[in-house]
């Protein structure tokens, strides 16, 4: 059988050696607990993931993948069954790792930086799960991330647009503070409030709010807190992330996820980005 083209979000093979036995770790253990041991995997989980990719890079429904890649339904199935078992969080702790030893820093991070992006939502998602932003004029989810100085994701959270910005702090701050002990330093804007800086100090951890010059027009680059605007530029060139198109939060984070192992394998391989802009 002929191999067929690969699409620009397919991994290459160097990108592939890094996340595959993570999965292949994965399939084995379900495999162990299964009662029809005997019969071989129908798909190939590289075929899977570069099908997730190719959803998250292109925001095409699931129901669109291009017939060269398995059933729908299948990769939908395996994404779902991915996000339940933790496996992006997984690889990206991982893979997060790996971009910071090759930087040269501690594999652990010892600072972070917190923001939230307003984002619309889908008919298709149930309203319940949204929310107004009353100050964006948005009615969708929020997204709101930890990232370390290099901007990689620590830990994500999306709730209702209408959650305001320290409460989703609070929770953010609560994971990544369980999740990375070393953490000992965090910055923040102006629209995290004073409660938020207090929690923090609870936790062992320096909260410092980065202000706006107010005298500022235009564009300007705030220090420390330009690394997590950077890390939301590099998810809105994820098509899937332009809008909020997951019936469950849960699923939105993953998509997440997905974006950042797509940018650090990337990374840790020397590869460029192609980006939709002008194709």
């Amino acid at each position: 059988m002929t191999p067929r083209k690969p699409y620009p979000s397919d991994l290459s093979d160097a990108r592939w050696k890094l996340v595959e036995p993570v999965l292949a770790a994965w399939r084995s253990e379900r495999r162990a607990r299964a009662l029809d041991i005997g019969r071989p995997p129908e798909h190939d989980l590289r075929d899977i993931l570069n099908a997730i990719l190719y959803v998250d890079r292109t925001g095409i429904p699931w129901r669109y993948l291009p017939h060269e890649y398995p059933p729908w339904a299948t990769v939908y199935g395996y994404f779902a069954k991915w996000q339940r078992d933790g496996v992006f969080e997984q690889l990206s702790g991982l893979l997060r790792r790996r971009v910071r030893a090759a930087d040269g820093r501690a594999t652990e991070p010892t600072a972070c930086v917190i923001d939230a992006q307003s984002v619309k939502t889908a008919p298709t998602v149930p309203a319940a799960s949204q929310g107004v932003d009353a100050a964006k004029k948005i009615v969708g989810r929020k997204r709101s991330i930890i990232t370390d100085t290099l901007g990689l994701l620590l830990a994500v959270l999306v709730p209702a647009a209408s959650m305001q910005y320290s409460i989703a702090g609070t929770q953010l701050l609560n994971r990544a503070a369980a999740a990375h002990p070393t953490i000992s330093k965090a910055w923040v804007d102006g629209g995290y409030r004073q409660h938020l800086i207090e929690h923090a100090a609870t936790l062992g951890i320096d909260m410092e709010i980065v202000h706006r010059d107010p005298t500022t027009k235009g564009f300007a680059l705030l220090p420390r807190r330009w690394c997590v605007e950077r890390t939301f530029g590099w998810l809105m060139l994820h098509r899937r992330l332009v809008r909020d198109y997951e019936a469950l939060p849960a699923r939105s984070e993953a998509m997440i996820h997905l974006a950042m192992i797509d940018n650090m394998t990337r990374r840790l391989t020397n590869e460029s980005t192609p980006t939709w802009r002008g194709t």
